[in-house]
């Protein structure tokens, strides 16, 4: 479902319409990661109610696909990461 070109063309209008400037979908078994780069005001509102209907519709059929985490909120589906380590920011014994 989610191969270029198979993601209707709508729903990506609304995801670039929030401010969403990159993401990326990594799946392992029945887990998903997303990492997305926004702009400073994400989410921006999305005054098109086309294109938040369609989103919605997507959201809905993508649903059946997604389990909750445990601790989720309810009605949330995907839950914020804090990053711990970066690999950039450590000094190492170099030979």
């Amino acid at each position: 479902m989610h191969e270029p070109g198979a993601v209707w063309p709508r729903v990506i209008d609304h995801i670039r319409a929030l401010g969403v400037e990159a993401m990326e979908i990594w799946q392992r078994g029945e887990r998903l990661f997303m990492i997305v780069e926004t702009t400073d005001d994400f989410p921006r509102p999305v005054d098109a109610q086309s294109l938040v209907e369609e989103n919605l519709r997507w959201e809905t059929m993508m649903d059946r696909f997604q389990r909750r985490l445990k601790d989720a909120a309810p009605g949330e589906k995907w839950s914020p990461l804090e990053r711990i380590f970066i690999l950039a920011e450590h000094a190492g014994v170099r030979d």
